[in-house]
């Protein structure tokens, strides 16, 4: 094995071992990757190839690189500007999204952004109220969450006895069933299903009898703060520009807007649309998510 070879694997290992544990992200991986295995492709093309005697096969190295460049490129144009999948860690959207699901989400609904810097450079839609979107955590960036679209900049959202009202209106709601899950331990939880009309979405979201809607002791320290009002009923909240407000359709087990503030525009990573697998059970594949 030659060298080129050695410094492919150790990059791919070492990248991997450096993802799995948090220090860079998968994003930086898959660039470095591609730039490394296209430098080796590009050299080939241009040098090694007429260095090379007749019928002399290339390198390890070159042959690894050669291999691997095109699917990394592809890769990583799918997942950086179109598609990026992703997996429902908790029940914080039930009953729209459960945990096990893996989503796909579309990358440029909202805009197209650089890779790794995050800087949108094309602008195309702007986030809707009702859409289900992932981004950035605030509070930590290299954490991902899901969660819907409740008030865009300029909204004023309150949320007082488990029901939302936006700029003054009350939201229309509607029953519709019950949801039943586990919550551990064989420990069974029935929520209530509702309908709910947040702009053009109508979506489903779910409230647990005998749980408060809001705990005011959780609120955290958040950037613009200052912008809501809490109380012992609910809160208030004045959506600056440039923000979101976001909460789970599971609204008494979703840790969200409520308690640790607003999403700014430049943590969006894009809208979720379509559930591809879960294992746990298939009639979830190729769900629409709505």
């Amino acid at each position: 094995m030659d060298a080129l070879a050695i410094i492919l694997i150790i990059l791919l290992v070492a990248g991997g071992a450096l993802v799995f544990k948090g220090v860079i992200g998968l994003p930086l991986l898959l660039l470095l990757a591609t730039f490394v295995t296209g430098i080796i492709w590009t050299l080939d093309k241009l040098v090694f190839s007429k260095r090379r005697g007749e019928g002399e096969e290339r390198s390890t190295g070159v042959e690894y690189s050669a291999s691997l460049f095109p699917v990394i490129l592809l890769v990583f144009v799918l997942r950086s500007f179109v598609i990026e999948p992703f997996r429902i860690p908790s029940g914080s959207m039930m009953p729209t999204l459960l945990a096990g699901d893996f989503i796909l989400v579309n990358k440029f609904t909202y805009g197209i952004r650089l890779p790794v810097v995050d800087k949108k450079i094309i602008n195309i839609n702007d986030p809707q109220r009702g859409e289900v979107m992932v981004f950035h955590f605030p509070a930590d960036p290299s954490v991902d969450y899901i969660k819907r679209i409740v008030g865009i900049p300029g909204d004023m959202i309150e949320y007082r006895n488990k029901r939302l009202t936006i700029n003054g209106q009350p939201l229309n709601y509607r029953e519709n069933g019950t949801f039943t899950f586990e919550t551990g331990g064989l420990n069974f939880v029935t929520g209530i299903v509702f309908k709910e009309k947040l702009g053009n979405h109508d979506h489903s979201a779910m409230v647990i009898p005998g749980i408060p809607g809001f705990v005011e002791e959780q609120v955290r320290t958040f950037p613009l703060q200052e912008n809501c009002t809490y109380n012992e009923s609910g809160f208030s909240c004045r959506v600056p520009q440039g923000h979101f407000f976001m909460m789970g359709d599971n609204r008494d087990g979703s840790n969200d807007s409520r308690y640790w503030g607003f999403v700014p525009e430049g943590n969006i990573v894009g809208k979720a649309f379509f559930i591809w697998m879960n294992f746990g059970d298939f009639k979830r594949i190729g769900t629409a998510i709505n």
